[in-house]
């Protein structure tokens, strides 16, 4: 007979990320039970992708072939079993997925879903489900003409941004369909149904098409951050008979229905499993780490990410606003750097040979503030500023050539995290809250210190689990939602309440807010004066 821990519910989260397919249980109480993963370039060669992708030629095409992600939900499944999850179990399934990167159902592919033989895998059964086999991932960058046709349509970078929370990015769906309907219009009009990377994967669950959620919807240039419609004009400026190929948006934690007969009969999920929307993977990422108004999540990694709850939205030219995922009156904010880990890590070659505890010895030397000297390092042309090279700053604002070696340590930390608390500011976030950080350089006291000296903040840690934050945060969306459907006035906070607990990394400093208040609007100035710097650089 089975026990009652056997029978209690389970909450299945699921993680399209770039390079592999993860999954993960919770139980009532949010532990996690069990989890697995598929990694793309390893396990499944036959793709032959490098990273997860394949890169065209060009240097500009990045694409993932949708089969691969079917058979890699194939081989999950299976692992899960392995690990031991029961799956008549499970009371609700969410996920999330790489931002940006789009399916392309070709006409008939609902009656392929809506069919599905259980004594098959999925992968041999959808092969013939797209109208285009390798789709647009975030990595491409080959629509810069579609951006500015876009900008253009609407009014200019500042309005599309004011609209859908972001100017026209490569990267962002609406453009990348814009380019497939411009350049392969055969392959458009076979099209019956775009999905985003999450809602292909929901689709799949679900056995039929669904729904694009409001958050990561956020990410394709085409939503109304504030109406949660899609934009006519954006539309139209993208491509024709676009509405009826996405389908109306909904709430990043709404019940789509309940699971395909075929997972059902496969696997023994209960026909009443409620498949709740995929959303993106930052939008998961913010429910994992439970933020709430006021909160910031910095995630320190080879780019440096950061993610903001925001109540109120102030699009800019830098950053992105997307609609809250937990909160669908709320905002999140994004903000990405392209000049992170490897950064920090030439600083800590030249200055520190190469050593971390010397980096952090000469950290500990220098006074907050750092005797007045900013700097900025830019290994990679960066998004924000839009600027390559090292800028060395004195107190007097005077660029100089060089600092000594323990001036420059402390340059490089403090300039990130000044670029990030100025960055954020300007979308709108308010210094109070809760800070929380994960990746490479969450486990370096020193660098954390900066953090929450220059946010005026505490800063947490999710100990191990930051590394599926994602995939947890999805499992919490499929308990959310599960709950959401039975009281509509729940709130997330209330339900995630029981989730793990976090870790305090680091205090502020008292004198620290003194100091860095005063450097942030210092940075703000230098920032402009780099700015000019660039622009009057010859090409």
């Amino acid at each position: 007979m089975a026990t009652p821990e056997a029978r209690a519910s389970s909450y299945l989260g699921f993680d399209f990320s770039t390079q592999q397919l993860k999954a993960l249980a919770v139980n009532d109480r949010l532990e996690v039970l069990c989890e697995a993963s598929v990694q793309f370039d390893n396990d499944l060669p036959e793709y032959r992708t490098q990273n997860g992708v394949n890169k065209n030629r060009d240097n500009l095409t990045v694409t993932a072939p949708p089969i691969m992600w079917v058979k890699a939900l194939d081989m999950v499944l299976e692992r899960l079993k392995v690990a031991g999850l029961d799956f008549s179990t499970v009371s609700a399934i969410a996920g999330c997925a790489q931002q940006h990167g789009s399916v392309y159902w070709k006409r008939g592919a609902s009656e392929l879903l809506a069919k599905l033989d259980p004594s098959r895998f999925l992968h041999d059964q959808l092969q013939g489900a797209f109208s285009v086999r390798d789709s647009p991932v975030w990595m491409d960058s080959s629509t810069e003409f579609q951006c500015r046709s876009l900008e253009s349509a609407v009014g200019g970078a500042d309005r599309l941004a004011e609209i859908t929370g972001s100017r026209a990015f490569e990267r962002f769906t609406g453009n990348q369909i814009a380019k497939l309907r411009q350049t392969r219009p055969d392959a458009y009009e076979n099209t019956d149904r775009i999905s985003l990377v999450s809602s292909f994967g929901a689709s799949v669950f679900l056995g039929r098409y669904a729904s694009i959620d409001l958050s990561d919807g956020s990410g394709m240039n085409l939503l109304d951050i504030r109406t949660h419609q899609w934009d006519a004009n954006c539309l139209k400026a993208c491509a024709p008979q676009l509405e009826a190929k996405l389908g109306a948006p909904v709430p990043s934690s709404q019940v789509l229905g309940t699971v395909s007969p075929y997972f059902v009969d496969r696997y023994g999920f209960p026909p009443n499993c409620s498949v709740v929307a995929f959303t993106g993977d930052n939008s998961a990422s913010l429910a994992g780490f439970q933020l709430r108004p006021g909160d910031l999540l910095v995630s320190l990694g080879t780019s440096d990410t950061v993610l903001m709850w925001l109540d109120e939205a102030h699009p800019a030219l830098e950053g992105h606003i997307m609609v809250n995922p937990v909160a669908p009156k709320s905002f999140m904010g994004i903000l990405c750097y392209k000049n992170g880990s490897l950064t920090r890590q030439r600083v800590r070659d030249q200055c520190a040979g190469a050593s971390w505890d010397l980096f952090a010895s000469l950290l500990d030397t220098t006074p907050r503030g750092n005797f007045g000297n900013i700097g900025t390092y830019f290994d990679l042309r960066e998004i924000l500023p839009p600027a390559v090279g090292d800028f060395k700053f004195n107190k007097n604002n005077d660029r100089v050539a060089k600092f000594s070696q323990e001036v420059e340590v402390r340059a490089v930390v403090e300039g990130q995290f000044l670029a990030k608390r100025v960055h954020a500011k300007r979308l709108g976030f308010n210094l109070g809250g809760r800070v929380f950080v994960t990746g490479g350089a969450s486990k370096n006291p020193g660098i954390i210190q900066v953090l929450a000296d220059v946010f005026g903040a505490s800063v947490y840690t999710l100990g191990k689990a930051s590394a599926n934050a994602a995939c947890l945060g999805a499992a919490y969306l499929a308990f959310y939602g599960s709950r959401k459907k039975d009281d509509d006035a729940v709130e997330f906070s209330d339900v995630v309440s029981n989730a793990g607990s976090f870790t305090l990394a680091a205090e502020p400093n008292r004198d620290a807010e003194s100091v860095y208040g005063n450097m942030a609007e210092r940075y703000r100035s230098l920032e402009q004066k780099i700015i000019s710097l660039q622009a009057a650089k010859p090409s």
